[in-house]
């Protein structure tokens, strides 16, 4: 289990980007990993009103929700047309605009990040689609090393039911259709899910990846994730006194990562 109460301050992991100050950064980046249909969002959805019960602020990102990539990343995916490669760079560039443009503001402002996904999904499809490892690592070096990541791990078969049950249906971009990993939707989710979790497998030691057991319940696997997350606070997991901000204080730090934001 990882000491999250000896991680040094916030860095990167290869190259530091141009302006920023990381001694700055005094918030929390929590990240939130795992195949598709593991359930993150709903953990996220849980996370967030319980860590600001504690008294913390909170921003919640995700893939895909950057204002400059965001967009055209969905229109693009419509059409069913993006090349592995073409697709590792428009996710790196959505990536890239929420770092500049919302995390890192939200973290000099001493707000708690918690994000949907992070560099580690783009590497985990690339490289399940036969991208080079090293190749990416160089490319997405410029992220921020978290103070904690939690991957929500679970078999295939787990992700299958859960599809079928939730939704009804297999989509096209989670059962890498794209590159035809099986002759119909079914086969080919459960062939490119087994070869991402294999991914997410391999990442998690060297990126220092706590893993938590996504085959319990869903407030099972809540009650793990509030007791690691209270580690990274070195504090219990339900609030007390001592720990909750002002409301007052609370706005200003939101307030404060906006208008970091729009200086940036």
């Amino acid at each position: 289990m990882p000491n999250y109460k000896d991680r040094p301050p916030l860095s990167y992991y290869r190259t530091a980007l141009p302006g920023v100050d990381y001694s700055e950064l005094q918030g929390k980046l929590i990240v939130i990993e795992g195949p598709d249909a593991v359930g993150r969002s709903t953990q996220i959805r849980g996370l967030k009103p319980w860590l600001e019960e504690l008294g913390h602020a909170v921003l919640d990102t995700g893939m895909a929700r950057s204002a400059l990539a965001g967009k055209g990343i969905k229109e693009a995916k419509q059409g069913n047309t993006l090349g592995p490669v073409t697709m590792t760079m428009y996710y790196l560039t959505d990536f890239a605009d929420r770092l500049e443009n919302e995390i890192i503001p939200a973290l000099r402002a001493g707000v708690v990040v918690l994000t949907d996904r992070y560099i580690y999904s783009v590497m985990a499809r690339a490289l399940a689609r036969g991208e080079n490892r090293a190749w990416m690592e160089r490319t997405a070096g410029f992220a921020l090393v978290p103070h904690a990541t939690f991957y929500l791990r679970a078999e295939v078969q787990h992700l299958v039911s859960r599809v079928v049950v939730g939704r009804g249906s297999f989509d096209y971009w989670e059962s890498g259709l794209d590159t035809r990993f099986g002759r119909n939707m079914h086969d080919s989710f459960v062939r490119y899910q087994s070869r991402l979790i294999r991914v997410f497998d391999s990442l998690a030691e060297p990126y220092g990846f706590e893993v938590i057991d996504a085959t319990r319940p869903p407030v099972e696997v809540f009650e793990s994730l509030k007791a690691s997350v209270a580690r990274i606070f070195d504090a219990p997991e339900r609030s007390q006194a001592e720990q909750l901000r002002k409301p007052a204080q609370r706005v200003q730090s939101i307030r404060a990562a906006k208008a970091a934001g729009r200086r940036d």
